[in-house]
């Protein structure tokens, strides 16, 4: 298990957070930094949509559990929740996730979105479970 810091272009984002225009900026397993823009990921009305919220807070607290985790583990979520603070429009949201607890075969992630004049957004909180990584083939 790690925490040193990982170069962003080395970490995979998937299909749906490359299809939201995620980017990631900082990772390790006691930091990651992701940022995804409003546009195109709006509900309705033309807000943010609430679900855009909780892709980002599971890809940045899963980003942390896998480092801290290691190359050989894989980590599942197990729970997931966000609580709605404010809504954006426009512009660009990040989403800072740090540890609230790093264990062996569990962790958790608290995930703070704001927007770009620093207002809380939306918090959020991320459980992963560790479990050993199949079978290379």
């Amino acid at each position: 298990m790690t925490s040193n810091p990982v170069p962003p272009e080395r970490i995979p984002l998937g299909a749906l957070g490359e299809r939201m225009g995620m980017s990631l900026v900082e990772c390790s397993a006691d930091r990651v930094v992701l940022t995804m823009p409003v546009e195109g990921n709006t509900q309705p009305f033309g807000l943010l949509h609430g679900g855009a919220n909780a892709v980002l807070i599971e890809t940045a607290g899963s980003i942390g559990a896998a480092l801290h985790a290691g190359p050989d583990s894989m980590v599942v979520g197990l729970d997931i929740n966000a609580t709605h603070h404010r809504s954006a429009s426009r512009g660009l949201v990040t989403a800072v996730a740090e540890p609230l607890s790093l264990g062996r075969t569990l962790t958790s992630y608290e995930v703070r979105i704001t927007d770009e004049e620093g207002r809380l957004l939306a918090t959020g909180r991320l459980t992963c479970l560790i479990r050993p990584a199949p079978p290379r083939e």
